[in-house]
């Protein structure tokens, strides 16, 4: 295994304002129109992610990123050359950047242990979980930080109290890409990248019919679905759809079959993922005695996401548009 020497932190490190990259629950600190971002080029730069302290010395350039939210968020800003590999990729990257990702090694299908992770000799480990970089993942944050390797989670996977957003918004989700802009020294593509995705999402015309939906993620025994706080009730509630969830104080949360069948949402929204096709989770419910007479399951009014848009990222807006498309193709009485 290679040797990792701790970095040396330049003493005249700046701590940026929290409210620009703490990732933290307050949505007005947190929206890019509302805190000025440093210039490109503005190093040595310290950020508070989900409570730990990270200082880039300059813009990483040898980066493993787990997940889908991080990869296709560097696939978006054209980083792919940064990229060293991925690894637990939750479905096929987004047709817009498919070919920027096609020549970047996939690693693992889960999420790599320490020993695969330091043999990469990464100088970032951008993760879409904070259970990615911990002591059964990739290494443990601050045992990476001290042979000299940086980590970075989504903001919007943050759980600590203060950093959690609560509930998630599409301004966190902005915010997260100036801020990567900004570590990465691209702050000019995320701009971009963030005026066309709201143009975009000012676009969306909303569902107007008051439909209840549920989001089932994966589950037989028990439903895992989108709760209230996260980017599903996010992601619903521009398309128009009142989350059968919305009461559950959480991102993603166990939900009962009982509470399923006592909700009777009028679409469920199935998340298609390399670990739980479309196909799989339909049969769930079509086999399952408690929903197979649900009208949502007898007549077939399902709308179908994949994995990688339902998490906090890139994809939401286009997630949302296409929620809205197949609304319209859903005829009820």
């Amino acid at each position: 295994m290679p040797i990792h020497r701790p970095r040396l932190l330049a003493a005249t490190a700046v701590l940026v304002a929290a409210s620009v990259f703490v990732g933290c629950a307050s949505t007005a600190d947190a929206a890019p129109g509302n805190t000025p971002q440093p210039p490109e080029g503005a190093y040595p730069l310290t950020v508070d992610n989900c409570g730990t302290t990270v200082t880039f010395e300059e813009a990483p350039d040898r980066v493993l990123a787990i997940k889908s939210s991080s990869i296709e968020m560097m696939l978006a800003l054209g980083l792919e050359d940064r990229m060293i590999g991925t690894a637990f990729p939750d479905g096929e990257y987004a047709e817009d950047w498919a070919a920027r990702g096609a020549g970047i090694p996939l690693i693992s299908e889960k999420v790599p242990g320490q020993e695969a992770t330091l043999d990469l000799e990464p100088d970032l480990v951008y993760a879409g979980w904070e259970s990615n970089v911990t002591a059964d993942g990739a290494g443990d944050r601050a045992t990476l930080g001290s042979l000299g390797v940086n980590t970075f989670v989504s903001p919007a996977a943050c759980q600590e109290p203060g950093y959690r957003p609560d509930p998630l918004t599409f301004d966190d989700v902005f915010a997260e890409i100036e801020q990567v802009g900004a570590i990465f020294d691209v702050s000019s593509e995320a701009t971009g990248l963030v005026a066309d995705l709201q143009e975009q999402l000012d676009a969306v015309v909303p569902d107007d019919r008051g439909l209840s939906a549920l989001w089932f993620s994966s589950g037989s025994d028990t439903p895992f679905v989108g709760a209230g706080t996260g980017a599903p009730q996010m992601m619903m509630d521009a398309a128009g759809l009142t989350n059968v969830a919305a009461d559950v104080d959480d991102t993603w949360s166990s939900l009962s079959w009982e509470a399923v069948v006592d909700a009777n949402p009028d679409v469920i929204v199935l998340a298609d993922s390399t670990w739980g096709s479309t196909e799989k989770k339909i049969n769930v419910l079509e086999s399952n005695p408690a929903t197979a007479q649900l009208p949502a399951v007898l007549n077939h009014r399902y709308l179908v996401v994949p994995f990688p848009a339902g998490e906090a990222g890139v994809r939401n807006v286009e997630a949302v548009r296409s929620l809205v498309t197949q609304l319209g193709d859903i005829d009820l009485p």
